[in-house]
């Protein structure tokens, strides 16, 4: 059952219009804020996943360069960030304006502050924390096109490309064979209070679904690269480091 639209919750931090470009129409990345560097993006099997640093603070930024205002119901860990509910495309979320950039730095606290999302162990993320680690390790933002009362066309957001085996089937085939290798996985932890204004506005939803749902699974590099998402390095053309003085006796040629 959809919230009350005037439960929808629009920042007042939002940055200045954003020119509009083409591809989609709206775009999700992730900002790490200790290095002050957006994480590339490693696709594996039509899905998007990033690679964080423990202990390192981060950002949601969603980007809407479409021509009309969005609602970005957003989701870390299973979590909804406003309300702290098990997430559902049909709860709270942020409304984004047209051409602009949203930032969402954190579990939402009150109108004026959030609770810092930052990398770290599994065990102290806020969703194991609060009894719910069955879906730590992925962002997802559900997009809602706003009714208005004329015609207006909007690009639709391409879907990802069908996978042979889902997200949850990998997980659910690692725990039958007993796998440990990802014991160590990342999760997002419920930080310091971080100055975060919003306000309350209205929006109709157009659709009773959402007109595309962005996943975006993170991990460390360690094990991005355990799970076959990065590609291992190659040490081939590596430069050997020559010892002067090495162990043992002459040898024969």
């Amino acid at each position: 059952m959809h919230l009350p639209a005037l439960r929808a919750i629009a920042l007042l931090v939002l940055l200045g219009p954003l020119p509009a470009l083409a591809g989609r129409p709206v775009e999700v990345e992730i900002l790490d804020r200790t290095s002050g560097r957006v994480l590339p993006v490693y696709w594996h099997e039509g899905e998007r996943h990033v690679a964080g640093e423990p202990g390192h603070e981060y950002e949601i930024r969603i980007r809407n360069r479409g021509h009309g205002r969005v609602l970005a119901v957003t989701s870390v860990d299973g979590v909804n960030v406003i309300t702290g509910r098990t997430a559902s495309p049909d709860q709270s979320g942020y409304v984004v304006d047209a051409g602009s950039r949203l930032e969402i730095a954190g579990w939402r606290k009150s109108m004026d502050e959030v609770a810092a999302f930052y990398f770290t162990s599994l065990p102290d993320s806020y969703a194991a924390r609060t009894g719910r680690p069955d879906n730590v390790g992925v962002i997802g933002v559900a997009l809602f096109r706003e009714q208005i009362p004329y015609s207006v066309t909007y690009e639709r957001a391409a879907e990802p490309a069908p996978v042979a085996q889902s997200r949850a089937e990998r997980n659910s085939a690692d725990s039958a064979v007993g796998s440990s290798r990802y014991e160590d996985r990342l999760g997002t932890g419920h930080g310091e209070g971080r100055d975060s204004g919003a306000t309350y506005t209205h929006f109709e939803r157009a659709t009773e679904e959402p007109e595309s749902i962005m996943r975006i699974y993170y991990d460390s590099y360690r094990n991005l690269v355990a799970q076959g998402v990065i590609p291992r390095p190659h040490h081939r053309f590596a430069r050997r480091v020559p010892d002067p003085f090495p162990e043992g006796f002459v040898p024969d040629p």
